[in-house]
């Protein structure tokens, strides 16, 4: 007996130990699991995240009226040049990008009239994945303030920048001498943009202390405006619709169809 007694003295100190490491995670263990935890947290919400941006598969031919929307639509879906009209209503097919894993998106081509842009834009935009806003660019020194009010009002939109979608300003009819080049085009409605932004904050403010439903700030305050400040990527391409021969031709849409294989 007295024998048993000092074997279980003997055992009593790793017996202790034992418990201890029972009731108390060793550190490093426990630092491992946290950190699985969180790679695992981060992975469900990027998850989460890139689930609802592949839902939205919609791509918005945007602009004013007689940019050269509708056919720039159907030179990207079929090839082929088609007399057009001032649309009323909204267009769409689906459009099969020229990359390898075969993706496609849904293509709208949205009304441009001042009355009924806005209203089309507001019913599509929570679905879109990415925006294509076409610019007449033998117009545009004419058109250059209409086109900076409607673009303000397109990146300003709190579902475009909640989303971030990518947005492309299609410079089109480049086929035309007097066409405006895509550089200077981003010059001047940069500038506009951010004398529209001045304009904008110092009107006076609404109850809940914004200018506008639906709106946000443009860019970077106290800086002058440029789209690099934008939470979305904006680029700008020349592209022509058209193409120099007409219908006897192709377009000339090559880096806009190069940009829609990479944002699809």
């Amino acid at each position: 007996m007295a024998l048993e007694g000092d074997q279980r003295s003997g055992l009593q100190p790793y017996l202790d130990s034992l418990r201890r490491e029972l009731r108390v995670p060793d550190a490093t263990l426990l630092s491992v699991l946290l950190a699985l935890l969180a790679v695992a947290l981060t992975l469900l919400v990027w998850k989460l995240i890139q689930g609802r941006k592949s839902s939205r598969r919609t791509v918005l031919l945007v602009g004013l009226c007689d940019s050269g929307k509708t056919l720039l639509f159907v030179r990207l879906l079929t090839g082929t040049y088609r007399n057009t009209q001032t649309s009323i209503t909204d267009s769409s097919a689906v459009y099969r990008v020229s990359n390898d894993k075969g993706s496609s998106v849904t293509l709208i081509d949205l009304p441009g009239h001042e009355s009924l842009r806005l209203q089309f834009l507001e019913k599509f935009k929570a679905a879109a994945r990415a925006i294509v806003f076409v610019v007449d660019s033998v117009a545009f020194q004419r058109e250059v303030k209409d086109v900076a009010e409607f673009l303000y009002q397109v990146l300003t939109d709190c579902t475009v920048l909640k989303n971030a979608l990518p947005l492309v300003i299609a410079c089109n009819k480049q086929d035309i001498t007097m066409a405006k080049s895509a550089k200077l085009i981003q010059q001047q409605l940069e500038k506009e943009l951010n004398t529209l932004r001045v304009t904008r904050s110092a009107a006076p403010s609404t109850l809940d202390g914004s200018t506008s439903s639906g709106t946000a700030q443009l860019g970077k305050k106290g800086k002058e405006f440029d789209f690099s400040q934008l939470p979305m990527k904006v680029e700008l391409v020349e592209c022509s619709a058209r193409g120099s021969k007409a219908e006897e031709g192709s377009a000339d849409i090559d880096d806009l169809e190069k940009w829609l294989a990479r944002i699809a």
